[in-house]
């Protein structure tokens, strides 16, 4: 068996609905099946074989190529299986995902992973505003499932974070991790203003200062033991937190945010 791919044959001026192409909805199905199947464009429905030609038969690996930043909802509710994705994507890309894995090899919009539950994504380049968010109106965002992302991260990353871990190599925007109840956050970058706004657990962990909200606790240095143990887990990731040389144990902490809960925590790699 060969992955299923989806080549685009041109690009439409409307965004489309990816979300009916996973494996669950595509497992068992002829090429005959899938490329009638309809994708939302603009205010029209376009068959998948209008768009994309199609090759393979693995549903359970999904390949998606010459992809491009108005491709919207890929992965949603993923339940098992891969999708790779070769290009850009547009927004909400791994919506609700339940379990597997999604690569993206360029640049990704805005809500990636949005309440995201289970699994694993993966972003070669940048990513917009409120990755691993709540959906505007709702107090969840990201339960769980781990996120890397080897670019730049846009404003209020981790907004509403539950749980799971978001690992940052670039730089994050402003409000990073505002209002998070727990999880993890780790940027090797620069962080913008206001950094966990709002937070009541939870851990941001930095290897630049910045510049934290008055409602913050200076708590002194400190040696962590746990810190070893999580960076040892980061170790079969394909990333920079897999190098055992950007590991540290000693940080400066800050407690807050006291203006709520005051149980979350910012370390500072001294």
């Amino acid at each position: 068996m060969s992955a299923l791919t989806f080549t685009l044959k041109t690009q439409p001026k409307q965004r489309v609905d990816m979300s009916p192409l996973v494996s669950a909805n595509l497992t068992g199905k002829t090429t005959d099946e899938i490329a009638a199947i309809t994708l939302q464009c603009g205010k029209q429905k376009i068959p998948v074989g209008g768009l994309f030609t199609i090759a393979g038969d693995d549903a359970q690996s999904i390949v998606i190529n010459n992809s491009y930043d108005k491709l919207d909802f890929i992965g949603k509710e993923l339940d098992g299986g891969s999708i790779t994705v070769n290009g850009d994507v547009g927004a909400y890309l791994g919506m609700g995902m339940k379990s597997g894995e999604i690569k993206v090899s360029g640049n990704v919009g805005l809500y990636a992973a949005c309440e995201m539950k289970k699994g694993t994504l993966e972003i070669s380049g940048n990513v917009g505003d409120f990755l691993g968010a709540a959906l505007p109106g709702n107090k969840m965002g990201m339960k769980g499932g781990t996120i890397l992302v080897k670019g730049n991260v846009g404003e209020r990353a981790g907004d509403h974070m539950r749980r799971g871990t978001i690992l940052i190599e670039g730089n994050v925007g402003d409000y990073c991790g505002s209002r998070m109840t727990a999880g993890t956050i780790a940027v090797m970058g620069n962080a913008g203003r206001n950094l966990g706004y709002a937070m009541r657990r939870g851990t941001l962990l930095l290897w630049n200062k910045s510049q934290l909200p008055a409602s913050f606790n200076d708590c002194g240095t400190h040696t962590l033991g746990f810190l070893p143990l999580l960076f040892a887990s980061f170790k079969n990731s394909n990333s920079k937190f897999a190098d055992a040389s950007v590991a540290f144990n000693r940080v400066q902490r800050y407690a807050g945010d006291m203006s709520e809960m005051g149980r979350g925590e910012v370390l500072v790699r001294l």
